[in-house]
Parts: C-alpha cells; structure tokens; sequence
C-alpha cells in the first residue's frame, strides 16, 4: 500500500499526487556518505515502511532499518550524496525518523543540484534549511526551489540515523522521438492512482522497469470471496494513443487471474477521486484476454480498440489474483 493511502498516513496538500523519486524503483542510489559504520546508507530508500527487529543484531551492532552513523565525536556534521533516477522537479521531502529513539539526528538539511556529473562543493543549493527532528516520526519539509534537481544531499546534524527519505515530486522525461514510448512507466512519470485491494505485494512494482524477481515484486489481491473483479487504475506519463499493451504474470502461479481486461479514457480535468469513481463507465480498450502463469501477455494494435488518446487505464482482473507488470507502449500526443 502507498504511503498516500495508509489511513494513519496524512501527507501535505503539495505532496499529493506526486511520484516518490527516491525510490530504488525509480533507479535512485545512495552514492556516497561521510559514515555509515551502524547501518548502510541505500537502505533509507526502500519503499517498504521501516520495521524494527528487537532480537536483530549484524557485526556492527544493533539492526537499523536505515541508514545510522557513528556516534560523531570530532565536530562536523554526517552527510549522503544521492542520485536521483530520473531528473525531476521536488515539491517536498518526508524525513523519517521511525524506531530511530536514542539515535536520531536533532536536525537535517537538504542540498540540491542538477548536473549530469557528481556536484563539487560550491555547485549545491539549499532547498530545506537546517530544521529540527524529532524521534520515532515523519517530519514533512516542503522545498524552497522546485529544480530540476538530478542529486541531493541530506546533512544530519551532528549524526545519527534516518530510517526513510522520500522525495515528492515529478520526473521528467524526454519523450519526443519516432519510437513507441511506454506510456505507463513508472521513471516517465506514470503513478498506480487507485485499486480496489493490494493485500500483498507491491502495487508500485506494476511500473517498474524488468520483470519481476519474485512474487512479492508485484500486485497481488487476496482471494475473492464475494462476486465482482479486482482492479487499479493508472494515470500515464502523458496522455497518447496505446499501441501495444504488456501483461506479465511472472512468478504468479496458483494465483494467476484467470483473465484480464483494459478500459481507458482522456481526462482533462478532475480529481483522483473524480477519476476513479468515472473509470467504471470508460470504454473497453482491451475485452478480457485469458491469462496464463508466470508468462507474458502481448497484445497489439489489431486487438486494442481505437480510443484516440487517453490518459489513464483501468486494468480489471477476473477475478482475483496477481500481475508483475503492466506495460502501456504508444505515441504521446
């Protein structure tokens, strides 16, 4: 489930429909850091919530679902030199200090830069002031310049640990050119707008780049007890007219959905929540297709209906079950 939709989650107006471009999904990695003797510094991006192990220990002393460094004892402050997958535009930032109690860091800051090369010292903005953390919380920092930005820096004051950082923002990506485009990944800038149930899995994982690694690597719903299908629906990186359309089922067996189908439509106007009470009456893009396990599902031009451009698609799954991927490939428009 997405952060956006945890009811114990409440996220500011400026954070609202925006991608996480921290997300190793999105390609981002940690590249550097002044010290992560406690714990790694890429393990902040996970997308999963940060959990806490009490009977976890590893060579370097207690488990941290972050990333932790040495207590400082030489003046200074830490830092971490992230790259972002995809260049984009940040609204805000989520500094997340959950479990960390006796070791977070009592402030932070956040630099920015955009530059295809690693940025030197004089080549960084600030975009988040020095500003006070608490312990075990989400802290909300809303960014001073929009960017584009390519890399970041997050400076913790003096050290300690921080258990997630989430970047809220746009990618942006270069679609022009005379090749299909896949309208609907995740790095372009398309986002999962709603479903109806993600009980296991990841229902990000449906955008992402490659096939699933395991069963876990994508959208899984529990089993249907009632009639009626499971669905979701997603907003694409631009609107275009859809070509080709990918269903992979990879690693999904036993819960393979029995078929599959595509509605999709152009909304100019409107909310979330508008579009997804309207995608029960968009027209078929694609009339339910019997899927198979642990395979991938091509359908073409001949089999797609002519929408015109659209730029959302509803998936339905009869009845229940698990996708890895959903690619949407057409010309923007």
């Amino acid at each position: 489930m997405s952060d956006a939709q945890k009811p114990e989650t409440v996220l500011p107006a400026w954070a609202s429909g925006a991608c996480n471009l921290a997300s190793p999904r999105m390609g981002t990695e940690a590249v550097r850091c002044s010290d992560d003797s406690f714990a790694e510094m890429g393990r902040m991006l996970a997308d999963a919530p940060a959990v806490f192990l009490p009977d976890k220990f590893d060579e370097f002393g207690k488990w941290m679902d972050g990333w932790e460094s040495r207590r400082r004892r030489d003046g200074g402050h830490d830092w971490c030199v992230i790259r972002l997958g995809a260049r984009g535009t940040v609204r805000g930032f989520d500094i997340d200090t959950s479990h960390f109690t006796g070791n977070y860091p009592p402030a932070a800051s956040i630099w920015a830069a955009d530059s295809d090369a690693e940025p030197g010292d004089d080549d960084w903005t600030e975009i988040v002031p020095s500003s006070d953390l608490g312990p075990s919380a989400r802290h909300f920092f809303e960014a001073s310049a929009e960017g584009p930005w390519r890399w970041l820096r997050l400076n913790i004051y003096p050290d300690g640990g921080i258990a997630r950082l989430r970047v809220y923002g746009e990618p942006i990506a270069d679609l022009t050119g005379p090749d299909l485009v896949e309208l609907s990944a995740f790095k372009n800038g398309a986002r999962v707008l709603a479903y109806n149930d993600a009980h296991y899995g990841d229902v990000t994982a449906v955008l992402t780049e490659g096939r699933g690694t395991f069963m876990g690597d994508g959208w899984e719903t529990r089993r249907r007890r009632e009639p009626g299908h499971d669905w979701l629906i997603v907003k694409l990186a631009v609107p275009g007219v859809v070509e080709r359309v990918e269903v992979d089922t990879a690693h999904f067996k036993g819960n393979v959905p029995d078929r599959a189908s595509l509605q999709a439509a152009r909304l100019d106007w409107g909310t979330d929540a508008s579009a997804t009470v309207q995608a029960m009456f968009w027209p078929e893009l694609l009339g339910e297709k019997k899927l198979s396990a642990d395979a991938v599902h091509t359908f073409e031009q001949g089999e797609l209906a002519n929408l015109g451009p659209v730029s959302h698609i509803r998936l339905n799954i009869h009845p229940d079950g698990g996708i890895s991927r959903l690619r949407i490939w057409g010309r923007p428009a």
